[in-house]
């Protein structure tokens, strides 16, 4: 409602109502839609898009000006989402019709772009339609569906600021676009096959072998033919191969430099997914949603391979032929040793034609050698990617960005964002806190792994979709310019620039040469925030922030950290007890060197004489020594906290991997190996300290409490000399976990929990976690539009910032106030003695 009269006492005096909407609103087709609306209403004024949001001015008497605040609200485009109206009531200057004006570029740019969103029904019945003039038209969409992110080049969403810009309509498209009754109305990418986009088949040399419809069909013999290919989607390229082919899904692996780590799987159809995967509810939901993403699906274990993938215990070759399953539409090469697939539908109208052309489903992993940023040229495709691809199935549309598809999982019945990417970038969190309304301009560019950019405009904070691991030339480029490009695309100056602590991590560099001042936020601190941030809390939580490395504020490397924070500061009330890691960074990638240091913190030296134990066996006669001599000295092996590499050292200990592929590999073998346990058993454990011992004086980072593992550690090598089942050591570890956290809670007397970090995408964990914490009588919160892994970091480090600048002036606000009140008792006291 806009504040008016009610109808019984509303006078039918014309006035003007001014109304401005913040949100999505841009490229949803909502400036058509009030047209419609006004019109029907016989309202005259007008209606545009702003870099603000849309501006509305409607003239009309009192009721029917109510009435249009209600429908507006109320029949609003179903993609469109509104975050804040403003209405104010001017004096009528007398509109004689209702027009849709250019749109007004000035000003702060605090419009939503919506993220690229999948094809709708509308467009999916032109293009299968064989007597509509889009048939099979690989470009269709309308103002419900299409690219958004991956082809604005500024606001306000326009055509002209667009990678459309260049293609001119044809009459019929430009008929449409300009018919309020017509769906592409004001649709910016419109285009059909005579004015827009076409494909085109290159070899991998760049040869053009087919285009339009040849292309599409070409492209298809292809991959039914075992081969490569390089598809250029909405943001980026894919790599496709049939998922049904092992020897073909191998040879993508060999070629792509990706050993073991899970291929992402389309299948053209929601009732082929049910026949390999368990689908709930939530899940089909997700599946079929306009965001489209891959979404991690559970197996159906119908069939047992023949391959065990086994190691020496017994148990652990239990585990492998259990989770190594075949099934009828996908090559266990896919997914090896993983009892989950990730699984999307197509989303774009060239997905959709060639998964009906070929019938099954396909790999469809990002287009780049492993590390590096995807391509989103055709040219620079054709360089990177020739020796992976046989051939290049492209088009004539520019794609702006790049956008990966995005991943995620349903955890405890809610949605939780894995990478957040196509469909959900750059959607922004809110802040509803008070927070400055005239905060100034700050980028956050969060860690090293997995890393996200971002930038606040008026109330919101924008994350930038998914940039990768800042391991290589390629994905610090990609960095760059995704850092760059938001800056521009919302047009900010940054005064901060906010870091991890870390100070060789690339995104720490790139601050600190800035030239800008910079704020240095602890890793684990910026995980909370961001959950915080998030879930929209106030006051005091007990943050739980766990994962693999963090830069500690003592120089060593946290990762099991229980932080008491307000979002502006924090104290670290408990830790894991430290251990060495053998090699540092090696560590991370060998999980037995983990376990040895382990193993050593509870056994000393002893432990390179127990070779019946995985980790020791591991190694050969050459490299114990070496290692017992780093463990010894602490030469290059510095301490950690980190429940991650205690992951790690578990699954090593138990058989179950000793090197990994990617990263969390082991920790994930150790959650998949606690499946269908059944049990509520936990190991023992020691918490040491006293949370109320005085902490003045004390580092804020040195921890009250310190969580000894060393019980668990020895009741899991009991268990493995009784050969108990590793499914059953794996779910015994687990509960272990989630019993430290609700035994830490207790002491601190907080009701709210928040749930972060890696560690808490273990779904086994972190279910167990919420419902043990729930079953305590704490308010438990955890992630679900934000992934907990380190791309959620840069909107932690952006909530801390805004946190202390918001105190920074009201403390000096406070300061100004009391040297007001200072000068004015000492001005009246010398008034006084006069």
């Amino acid at each position: 409602m806009v504040g008016l009269a009610s109808r019984e006492s509303a006078i039918a005096v014309s006035q003007r109502l001014r109304v401005c909407i913040r949100g999505a609103v841009q490229g949803v087709g909502f400036r058509p839609f009030v047209y419609r609306l006004a019109t029907e209403m016989r309202l005259k004024g007008w209606v545009l898009n702003s870099s603000q949001g849309v501006f509305i001015e409607v003239e009309g008497d009192t009721a029917k000006l109510d009435d249009f605040m209600v429908r507006l609200n109320r029949e609003k485009p179903p993609r469109a989402y509104i975050q804040g109206t403003e209405t104010s009531i001017l004096d009528s200057v007398g509109f004689t019709n209702f027009e849709i004006k250019g749109s007004d570029s000035s000003g702060a740019k605090s419009a939503l772009i919506l993220p690229d969103i999948a094809v709708c029904p509308d467009c999916i019945a032109d293009i299968f339609d064989p007597t509509n003039r889009r048939y099979l038209y690989p470009f269709t969409n309308c103002t419900n569906c299409g690219p958004r992110l991956s082809i604005v080049r500024s606001l306000p969403y326009d055509r002209r600021n667009t990678t459309m810009a260049g293609f001119n309509m044809c009459d019929e498209c430009e008929s449409e676009y300009h018919d309020p009754s017509n769906r592409r109305f004001h649709a910016q990418p419109n285009a059909c096959p005579k004015c827009g986009p076409h494909l085109e088949l290159w070899d991998n040399t760049g040869k053009v072998i087919a285009t339009y419809d040849c292309a599409m069909v070409q492209t298809a013999e292809a991959i039914r033919a075992g081969k490569v290919v390089a598809l250029k989607g909405l943001g980026g390229f894919q790599l496709l191969v049939d998922a049904r082919n092992d020897e073909a899904v191998m040879l993508l692996r060999l070629r792509k430099h990706r050993e073991e780590k899970p291929f992402a799987v389309m299948y053209p159809k929601l009732e082929q997914v049910k026949v390999d995967c368990e689908i709930s509810d939530p899940v089909e939901r997700l599946l079929v949603s306009p965001e489209a993403p891959i979404v991690l699906l559970k197996k159906k274990p119908e069939a047992k391979s023949k391959k065990s993938g086994g190691e020496n215990s017994e148990a652990v070759r239990r585990f492998q032929n259990e989770s190594r399953v075949a099934f009828a539409s996908v090559a266990p090469s896919v997914a090896p040793r993983n009892p989950y697939l990730g699984i999307m539908l197509p989303y774009s109208p060239l997905h959709l034609i060639l998964m009906r052309q070929l019938g099954f489903p396909v790999v469809a992993t990002s287009g780049n050698l492993s590390d590096e940023p995807i391509c989103i040229d055709e040219d620079e495709a054709l360089e990177r990617l020739n020796r992976i691809a046989d051939l290049f199935l492209v088009h004539d549309r520019p794609i702006e960005r790049q956008v990966d598809d995005s991943v995620v999982r349903v955890m405890s019945n809610r949605t939780q964002i894995v990478r957040r990417a196509r469909g959900f970038a750059p959607f922004p969190i809110e802040m509803q806190s008070a927070i400055l309304d005239s905060q100034p301009e700050v980028l956050a560019v969060g860690g090293h792994l997995k890393n996200t950019v971002a930038v606040n405009s008026v109330d919101n904070i924008f994350i930038s979709q998914h940039i990768g691991d800042l391991s290589t030339a390629g994905a610090y480029h990609a960095f760059e310019k995704v850092t760059d490009d938001f800056k521009r695309l919302y047009e900010v100056s940054p005064k901060v620039i906010v870091h991890d602590l870390h100070p060789d991590y690339l995104s720490t560099q790139f601050a600190v040469k800035s030239g800008a001042e910079t704020l240095g936020v602890q890793h684990h601190f910026a995980h909370i925030a961001s959950c915080i941030a998030e879930n929209q809390l106030e006051g005091r939580v007990l943050g739980i922030s766990w994962d693999g490395t963090g830069y500690g504020e003592d120089g060593t490397i946290w990762g099991s950290e229980f932080l008491l924070t307000d979002g502006n500061s924090y104290e670290r009330l408990a830790t894991m007890r430290s251990f060495r890691l053998p090699g540092s960074n090696t560590s991370v990638k060998e999980p037995r060197r983990t376990a040895l240091g382990v193993l050593f913190e509870v056994f000393g030296k002893e432990v390179f004489g127990m070779s019946h134990l995985a980790p020791v066996r591991a190694f050969d006669s050459k490299s114990l020594p070496i290692l017992r001599k780093m463990l010894e000295s602490g030469l290059n092996s510095p301490l950690t906290t980190s429940a991650g590499r205690l992951f790690d050292a578990v699954s090593s200990i138990v058989g179950l991997r000793q090197i990994v592929d990617f990263e969390g590999q082991a920790a994930m073998e150790l959650e998949f190996a606690a499946d269908g346990a059944n049990t509520g058993d936990a190991y023992s454990f020691e918490i040491k300290g006293d949370e109320r011992q005085e902490t003045r004086g004390r580092k804020y980072y040195k921890p009250a409490l310190v969580i000894d593992w060393e019980p668990i550690i020895r009741e899991i090598l009991a268990d493995k000399l009784k050969d108990v089942p590793v499914s059953m050591v794996s779910a015994k570890f687990h509960n272990s976990l989630s019993e430290i956290i609700v035994d830490v809670a207790k002491r601190t007397g907080e009701e709210r929990v928040a749930l972060s970090g890696g560690c808490f995408q273990n779904k086994y964990l972190t279910e167990r976690t919420v419902r043990r914490l729930t079953e305590e009588g704490f308010k438990v919160y955890w992630h679900q539009r934000v992934p907990p892994n380190d791309g959620g970091i840069s909107l932690g480090q952006m909530y801390v910032a805004l946190k202390r600048i918001e105190n920074l002036a009201e403390h000096s606000e406070l300061l100004e106030e009391r040297n007001r009140d200072r000068s004015s008792q000492e001005a009246r006291s010398r008034r006084s003695g006069a």
